[in-house]
């Protein structure tokens, strides 16, 4: 898809003469439904320029997700097994995931709650996503932010359980 391989809209597909022969033939309803408005197309083109030439934007990110994956270890935090700019904070409890949401927005961080049924249960988790254009110190903020929060959840988990 291209919303997330170039931050536009929309998907190609991309194959032999055969396979394209084969999706014309027989998904007809398709080929008229889901043209591609031209100013969407040459941004599309535009992106993709900007990821065969500029790597930096691919470093940065990867060390920012490096750099809050080591202080989320160092806090303790269960993190999923991720390397891509969606990290996941366990969390477990829906509605803890509910509570951590709200309390980072009141540090000014907008960090989406997910449950079930989007993830299995007790896996509820903060969705944390990265750009490139995020800043080191708002990483720093972020990870701030979950320090602060973390008695306050480890204390949710305490009373949930008595």
């Amino acid at each position: 898809t291209w919303g997330k391989a170039f931050g536009t809209q929309g998907a190609c597909g991309a194959g032999s003469t055969e396979l394209i022969e084969h999706l014309i033939q027989y998904c007809r309803p398709y080929i008229y439904t889901t043209a591609m408005v031209p100013a969407l197309a040459e941004a599309t083109r535009a992106s993709l320029k900007l990821v065969q030439h500029e790597n930096w934007r691919r470093e940065k990110l990867q060390e920012m997700i490096q750099m809050f994956r080591a202080h989320c270890q160092e806090l303790g935090l269960n993190l999923t097994d991720s390397l891509t700019p969606i990290q996941g904070l366990i969390l477990g409890d829906p509605l803890i995931s509910i509570q951590a949401s709200k309390l980072l927005e009141d540090e000014g961080i907008y960090v989406s709650a997910i449950r079930p049924p989007t993830v299995p249960s007790g896996t509820s988790r903060l969705r944390i996503t990265f750009s490139a254009s995020h800043t080191e110190k708002q990483v720093l903020l972020l990870l701030e932010a979950l320090e602060k929060i973390q008695p306050i959840l480890a204390q949710e988990l305490i009373n949930d359980a008595g």
